[in-house]
């Protein structure tokens, strides 16, 4: 398999000024494409750094794609660093230089002089084109690698590896891209998953975890040598095993019996909720406290939500409670707000209020403040109301309120999902 780096540049990036989402989007793109991406290297304006990097690069791997460093201005060093590392001086291109000015007279504007060295490429390199933005990229061989160098704004970025860098790997490399299975899981953790999994030792096949709150992600990436057969009897052994967790499998060319039970079309907890919602024809309204709104803004952000999504409350105080889905002032007086008696009215009452086939009721305390010891941060009460009954849970989150909020949403959401899918 062929190898590949990222390599990031600018002060922002290392100083934490700029979040590096370029090199996320870099390695999916890659990965895709059938490299094995093995090293994200951030390096800041310094020249020296520049070029000693460079050369450890064209040592070691095959192909590296860098970001940053093309700009005007004095601290955008990585066409001088190339020509330091691999000996290749600057040039004039002088169709780069042209489109720049086109550029600036199209927008009715003088090009500054400084502007200039952003046509200045390495001897030997081929440009590419920035249709985007002013600074062009270019590519080169140096020591046993091919770079290539893009500007660091990520519309520019995409653009030019979109429509011109990946058909140019396409030429240079042959590189088939193998087939990514992907088992979401929600509710477990990743010790618990490796539990679950046991030893994992198929040939072809590399098993990784993603964590992203409040999901878990079990990646099988397969050789382009393993056939459809293959991937799904190792996707069938590894299903079984996590089972209930497992909210979607997506990346399957073909579904078996034995994964029919699963949902294989894709997709993220929420979104999966909602198509279960969809095709059932059912519908939703949430009363809301400790999430405020959250778990209504996590459903409307679902394209086509309005077809199921009909209502949405957020009931903080205890007034608005009583007033907007019917809690008794009995069950806040002898329970208090944080209660299931209270999270069992509110989830009823916004059904019956909103005409819906279920309502989610959800009261909880976020923290930081508020916590007792008979109630601590992290309490939250869940219920459910549906056709036929209500369904409670009481939930004890760990983390700060942020957390503890987006774990309290995915827990609403996956109590319906599973009402739905039983």
């Amino acid at each position: 398999m062929h190898t590949a780096e990222i390599l990031s540049q600018g002060d922002e990036v290392v100083t934490g000024q700029t979040v590096d989402t370029n090199a996320a989007w870099l390695s999916t793109q890659l990965t895709g494409l059938g490299y094995q991406v093995v090293r994200h290297t951030s390096v800041g304006d310094r020249l020296a750094d520049l070029v000693l990097l460079f050369r450890e690069i064209g040592a070691r791997s095959q192909l590296c794609v860098c970001t940053g460093g093309l700009g005007p201005t004095d601290d955008d060093l990585t066409a001088q660093a190339v020509a330091e590392a691999f000996a290749r001086p600057l040039q004039l291109d002088p169709q780069a230089l042209a489109d720049l000015v086109e550029k600036y007279e199209r927008a009715g504007r003088q090009m500054p002089a400084v502007n200039e060295r952003q046509a200045m490429l390495p001897e030997g390199s081929v440009r590419v084109d920035n249709p985007w933005g002013t600074a062009p990229g270019f590519a080169f061989d140096g020591g046993g690698c091919f770079f290539v160098c893009l500007p660091g704004v990520p519309r520019e970025m995409k653009g030019m590896f979109d429509q011109l860098v990946a058909p140019l790997l396409a030429e240079r490399f042959a590189v088939r891209p193998g087939s990514l299975v992907t088992l979401r899981t929600i509710g477990v953790g990743e010790s618990n998953l490796q539990q679950l999994i046991g030893p994992f030792d198929e040939p072809d096949v590399v098993l990784s975890y993603r964590t992203m709150l409040s999901e878990n992600h079990l990646k099988l990436r397969f050789d382009p040598e393993v056939g459809e057969a293959r991937i799904t009897q190792v996707v069938e052994s590894l299903a079984s095993k996590v089972g209930k967790w497992v909210f979607t499998i997506e990346g399957l060319q073909s579904v078996s019996e034995a994964l029919a039970v699963f949902d294989t079309s894709g997709g993220s907890h929420v979104e999966v909720t909602a198509r279960h919602l969809a095709d059932g024809g059912h519908t939703l309204a949430t009363a809301e406290s400790c999430t405020g709104g959250r778990i209504a803004a996590a459903c409307t952000s679902v394209p086509g939500a309005s077809a199921w999504f009909l209502d949405g409350r957020v009931t903080y105080s205890n007034a608005a409670k009583v007033a907007l889905l019917g809690v008794t002032s009995e069950a806040l007086d002898a329970h208090g707000a944080v209660s299931e008696v209270v999270a069992r009215q509110m989830a009823e009452g916004v059904r019956t209020r909103a005409g819906t086939t279920f309502g989610i009721g959800i009261t909880g305390i976020a923290g930081p403040g508020g916590g007792t010891e008979a109630k601590p941060v992290g309490t939250v009460h869940l219920a459910l109301a549906t056709p036929e009954r209500t369904r409670h849970r009481l939930l004890r989150l760990p983390g700060d309120r942020e957390r503890i909020q987006r774990l309290a949403v995915a827990s609403a959401l996956e109590l319906l999902r599973r009402t739905l899918v039983s």
